[in-house]
């Protein structure tokens, strides 16, 4: 019994989790039925119509004409929807044809996959085992605190080959000591967070000229936001060909418009091995022929004038919403921002200020403990390329109206209580 809950406990998570969630959607914050009405708006079954801050189209490419004709034309020129059979036996030549167009765009070889989660569960077996290292020891696997749930996730099969540590957000200190002590360390993080923030990657790529580390990197929120073709933040800073202690996966459902998610490596040799034995990306079939589509169109984009004046625009909103939200990830240049509500009830006046902002107009998610750490519950925010300036001057009022109204409810019925 003494092993149990040593990377998980869903007794602890839902326990204290599911309350709040409850309260969410008793205020109308989640299982929400929607449509698209506008570039920047939806509109709910009760016709209440409102600014979704929550998206992750942070270029705004999600309902681009070039984008949605892709899907079409494919289908059109292909004739069918999907061939229903694992990618390791038979696939489809414009499978090939995307995954080139990729490593070209990034400038170094790319793999598709059905999600960025669907490549993580592939890879983190292979790499805790050894198999997508040159050695073929198996490796030490380090995980930062921070890592998102689709990566957690993978801690228990990925220990039935290797220790599985983890370590605070961004501490070098252990990362470097771990090396020390082990040897052959991998290292587990994202780029960009999806609860905001980002790693040191340049730091973390000293360290891996120092001691062999392997990186492995979930971008998904930086994927098309940073790069002059889109290649995200982390490899950004690797220029050239990934080397072989390195791989960084993300999603192309996000920032670049499309469907699925890719996997950026280094040499071909683990490509096989991935194939073969790689979970998901074994097993399952490739990605169907209108995910293809769109991603090929997205591309397009990509290598247009397009992509950097989109990418300006986000910044330009990124420096507007930040010149008057003070939140932790102010100033660096990314979309996700946590704003912080305070207060002992963190998680419940998180959906209280959410619930107000709603019914205002502005769709903002309340997040909380497990979704953050115990005592850092706010509201978090998608700063977009499409939004428009005056909705998030609007919002950036609101948001500061709403949580000193909340507040001031809040301390007036401590007072009572008292």
């Amino acid at each position: 019994m003494s092993d149990l809950h040593r990377f998980r406990n869903n007794a602890k998570a839902i326990g204290m989790g599911n309350p709040v969630w409850d309260e969410a959607l008793h205020h109308g914050l989640i299982d929400l039925q929607v449509s698209v009405d506008g570039q920047d708006r939806v509109r709910g079954a009760d016709g209440h119509r409102f600014v979704n801050l929550c998206s992750c189209s942070y270029l705004g490419l999600h309902n681009h004409p070039a984008i949605l004709e892709g899907a079409i034309e494919m289908v059109r020129r292909e004739g069918v929807i999907d061939l229903p059979i694992a990618r390791v036996r038979i696939r489809l030549r414009v499978l090939d044809e995307l995954e080139s167009a990729l490593s070209d765009l990034y400038g170094t070889r790319t793999l598709s996959a059905l999600s960025a989660s669907a490549a993580t569960s592939s890879l983190l077996p292979l790499l805790a085992s050894g198999h997508l290292c040159d050695d073929g020891e198996p490796r030490v696997l380090v995980f930062d605190k921070l890592c998102h749930f689709s990566m957690n996730l993978v801690k228990p099969i990925c220990a039935d080959e290797s220790p599985v540590l983890t370590c605070r957000h961004n501490d070098l200190d252990f990362i470097e000591d771990a090396c020390k002590k082990h040897g052959r360390v991998a290292y587990i993080a994202e780029g960009v967070y999806s609860m905001g923030g980002y790693a040191p990657v340049r730091e973390l790529l000293e360290l891996q000229d120092r001691y062999g580390l392997f990186l492995y990197f979930d971008d998904s929120h930086s994927l098309s936001v940073v790069g002059e073709s889109g290649e995200g933040y982390v490899k950004s800073c690797i220029p050239g060909e990934l080397n072989p202690l390195t791989v960084i996966v993300a999603s192309c459902g996000k920032g670049f418009g499309g469907s699925g998610g890719v996997v950026m490596l280094g040499p071909k040799n683990q490509e096989p091995l991935i194939h073969r034995f790689g979970g998901p990306m074994a097993w399952s079939q490739g990605l169907n022929i209108p995910s293809i589509g769109v991603n090929l169109a997205a591309i397009q984009i990509h290598r247009s004038p397009e992509l950097g004046e989109r990418q300006r625009r986000l910044q330009e909103n990124l420096a507007l919403f930040d010149s008057r939200i003070d939140t932790e990830e102010r100033g660096n240049g990314f979309p996700v921002k946590i704003v912080r509500v305070g207060g002992t009830n963190d998680a419940d006046r998180a959906v209280e200020v959410s619930k107000e902002l709603f019914r205002r107009g502005f769709y903002s998610s309340a997040v909380f403990f497990p979704i953050v750490e115990k005592g850092k519950a706010g509201l978090r925010v998608m700063v977009r390329a499409d939004n428009r300036p005056e909705d998030l001057t609007e919002f950036c009022d609101l948001v500061e109206d709403v949580i000193a109204e909340i507040t001031e409810i809040a301390a007036g019925a401590e007072k009572v209580n008292v």
